[in-house]
């Protein structure tokens, strides 16, 4: 049976996204199929760093690590923020 072909959208926070885009840059820059073992798992993996380099603006500014540095501590402290494992 196929699946509905419909487009699916995730929302992240501007600081979410940057902080997604550097650790997928990371993967992307190893050997992938050592991390991810599915090769049908590479193109979505893809097709979400293309997006995410495209539409942040920080990615090329002279001050990417510390607007990186922030979207880190942002990310991982903020205890107001729903998760989908609660």
């Amino acid at each position: 049976m196929a699946m509905d072909r419909d487009e699916f959208v995730v929302r992240l926070s501007a600081d979410e996204a940057l902080v997604l885009s550097e650790w997928l840059e990371r993967v992307q820059m190893t050997e992938l199929s050592r991390i991810v073992d599915d090769p049908a798992v590479w193109r979505p993996l893809h097709k979400i760093a293309g997006t995410l380099d495209k539409s942040l603006p920080w990615i090329f500014a002279p001050d990417y690590a510390e607007h990186l540095a922030a979207a880190r501590t942002l990310t991982a402290d903020d205890p107001d923020e729903p998760t989908d494992r609660e």
